[in-house]
């Protein structure tokens, strides 16, 4: 009598592979293929590579500061979209005077009445410095315009006079690179929950924040006018796709760094002789309110 045949079990079902979302348009359709990430990053390898590029970083510095350069960049993107977390890695290590943030409120009424790119032009670099702007004049394009603090009619001249300051500022020296940092809403709702629910990162989440968790298609279509109108060869933009932080950053910093045509100028160690005796000093006697308590 034959022996019955053992039944093979069936092969384990492969998982799916789980896709980033696709970066749409305001109407809908994808702009953007983004590939899927099959593996977490891990966070030794984030740690070495975020060192290895802020090394280079710090070389960039250098580089500015000897040739005299100045560098312009400008992040811009959806709320809760990780710029701050970039600029935070990027200037971490950096001189913050060749290095600074630009940050600036909402304008003041005079400002209002001013030429609209002036009350930024303060601040852009002299030589041998290195300007972040934590979102710069592309408010009149983004916020302004879908929050309704400006007219359609100052949109337009913002649009026909926004390429003619840049390659001006291009033409003087600056060397101009423009992030937009896109991130998913689904992504985007998580981030706002977690802001909101830790009352350390709260402050994050404002009225503008609140106001557009409601306005996904409004952003995303004043988005897209921006950068088709914007984007000039002088100072083309740069998309970073930000639903997987530690990508982003490493992405970003990289890119930059790939823009500049920077040397390697890092200046040798310096020659640090012994310390001379301190000689005869006594320090004199504080009051003992004078002291920081000893916490712990």
């Amino acid at each position: 009598m034959a022996k019955a045949s053992k039944t093979k079990k069936p092969a384990p079902k492969k998982p799916k592979k789980k896709a980033s979302p696709a970066v749409h348009s305001g109407s809908g359709r994808p702009i953007e293929t983004v590939q899927p990430y099959l593996e977490k990053m891990p966070r030794k390898f984030y740690e070495k590579e975020l060192s290895r590029l802020q090394l280079e970083l710090a070389k960039l510095q250098y580089w500015v500061k000897a040739t005299e350069n100045k560098v312009v960049v400008i992040f811009e993107g959806r709320d809760a979209a990780g710029k701050g977390g970039v600029i935070k890695r990027i200037t971490q290590y950096l001189n913050p005077r060749v290095c600074r943030i630009v940050a600036l409120p909402k304008p003041t009424e005079r400002e209002i009445t001013q030429w609209y790119f002036q009350r930024y032009v303060p601040h852009l670099p002299a030589a041998g410095e290195i300007v972040i702007m934590d979102r710069s004049w592309y408010n009149r394009a983004g916020v302004e315009r879908v929050m309704g603090f400006c007219t359609e009619e100052q949109v337009e001249k913002f649009f026909h006079s926004c390429p003619k300051f840049e390659r001006t500022l291009v033409d003087s020296g600056i060397i101009l690179v423009k992030y937009w940092f896109s991130v998913s809403d689904e992504e985007q709702e998580k981030r706002f929950q977690a802001r909101n629910n830790e009352p350390i990162k709260r402050w994050k989440l404002g009225f503008i924040d609140i106001e557009s968790r409601s306005r996904w298609v409004e952003y995303s279509r004043a988005k897209d006018e921006m950068l088709a109108r914007t984007d000039i060869p002088e100072a083309p933009w740069h998309v970073v796709i930000s639903d997987v932080k530690r990508r982003a950053r490493l992405n970003c910093i990289r890119h930059l760094l790939d823009s500049i045509p920077y040397e390697d100028l890092t200046p040798p160690p310096h020659k640090l002789e012994p310390r001379p005796p301190a000689g005869a000093y006594e320090c004199p006697p504080y009051p003992p309110q004078k002291f920081v308590k000893d916490y712990y």
